[in-house]
């Protein structure tokens, strides 16, 4: 993988670039949709990439690894061909959901042991048989496994956490190297930086996980609680040691506002299910503002959903038709919503880019978050 910095903001660590994977180029700033299972909920494949504008998807090893497991993966030839999507994946080593089992699960040195939530069977991850299994699902970039510790864990509990992370990505780490990508096409494992509100413990794991000289770098183990204040403290003390020529992931994040501020201190990757739950329950993200189309005053309201945005559905549906079919229950007022919502998120970091490189990027995001985070 190859990562080129092409454009950088004038008065904030907001940056433009282009990184070239074995399924093509990606554009950053960049929002990836969420996959978890191997499918963007209620949206196709051919709508991600035609309608929608998505460069990249994230699977989750996790639930791939319980169904359909790595046998069908191996079989098949990895997640590009079992779902149809042709473009780069990104995929989650899976502790995040291992670690969210907190009745359910044991930490070891060894790794993490743990019970399905589809059968109550017992499983155990480790650094190693996770790089095994995303070798099998086949993802462009890897995660390495790591604790994802609670967001109000004492100092002592997250040093001990991200001490044991450390060593698991040491062993993720050996493991990656030793091993070939199955299916025809390169892999990268991007580190994840944890360490918890700490600033001394985020400074450590950025510095250990450098040293490890990898093609990118996650951050994980915010937006977990904290405010979000912390979380931008902590995003801009771990990207004073991230180096400049390498990509940077935040992990699960976040509101759009989240996202433009994020970008403003140098990142230049995201996911999040958000657009897509959150449209589920009828939450739409709009160029001007926030939408609860459930509420009776979009009932009689005959205008497209989103004007701005060059999804056919925000030109296609009325804002009463999405309220009739939300309240009906029916599956179409799912997808539309869904559908919408990412087509807000990739026009959201799409235009940041614009910006970067036009070198207003600063002004730009001020009146926008005034102008998207409204409630209509």
């Amino acid at each position: 993988m190859e990562f080129t910095l092409l454009a950088n903001d004038r008065e904030t660590a907001a940056r433009a670039g282009r990184l070239t994977t074995g399924h093509g180029e990606i554009d950053t700033p960049v929002f990836m949709p969420v996959g978890t299972a191997g499918t963007v909920k209620a949206v196709h494949a051919r709508e991600l990439r035609k309608d929608i504008g998505a460069q990249i998807i994230l699977g989750n090893t996790y639930h791939l690894y319980l169904r359909p497991g790595a046998d069908v993966l191996r079989a098949v030839g990895g997640l590009h061909r079992f779902s149809g999507w042709s473009g780069p994946i990104l995929t989650d080593s899976g502790g995040f959901q291992v670690f969210s089992l907190a009745s359910s699960r044991k930490i070891t040195e060894e790794g993490v042991t743990f019970r399905s939530h589809i059968d109550g069977s017992s499983h155990l991850f480790t650094p190693e048989n996770v790089i095994d299994t995303q070798r099998v699902i086949g993802a462009d970039i890897v995660m390495a496994l790591d604790e994802c510790p609670p967001g109000q864990s004492d100092h002592a509990y997250a040093r001990e956490s991200l001490e044991r992370t450390q060593r698991w990505l040491e062993r993720c780490t050996r493991r990656f190297d030793a091993t070939e990508a199955l299916h025809g096409y390169p892999q990268s494992l991007f580190p994840v930086v944890q360490g918890c509100t700490y600033p001394d413990l985020r400074e450590r794991a950025a510095w250990h996980a450098v040293s490890l000289e990898r093609d990118g770098y996650a951050i994980g183990g915010l937006a977990v609680g904290e405010p979000a204040g912390v979380m931008y403290e902590m995003i801009e003390r771990v990207n004073r040691v991230l180096p400049v020529d390498k990509p940077r992931y935040l992990m699960g994040v976040g509101t759009p506002e989240n996202i433009l501020e994020a970008i403003a201190l140098g990142v230049d990757m995201f996911d999040c299910v958000m657009p897509t739950r959150n449209g589920r329950n009828g939450m739409l993200f709009t160029t001007d503002g926030v939408i609860n189309i459930k509420n009776k005053k979009w009932a009689s309201d005959f205008s497209p959903l989103d004007p701005a945005l060059l999804s056919f559905v925000d030109g296609d549906y009325s804002r009463a038709y999405l309220h009739h079919l939300i309240k009906a229950r029916e599956i179409l007022g799912l997808q539309i919503c869904s559908i919408h919502n990412l087509s807000f998120y990739l026009w959201l970091v799409r235009e940041a880019r614009e910006r970067i490189v036009a070198g207003d990027f600063a002004a730009w995001k001020t009146v926008t978050l005034e102008r998207i985070t409204r409630r209509l």
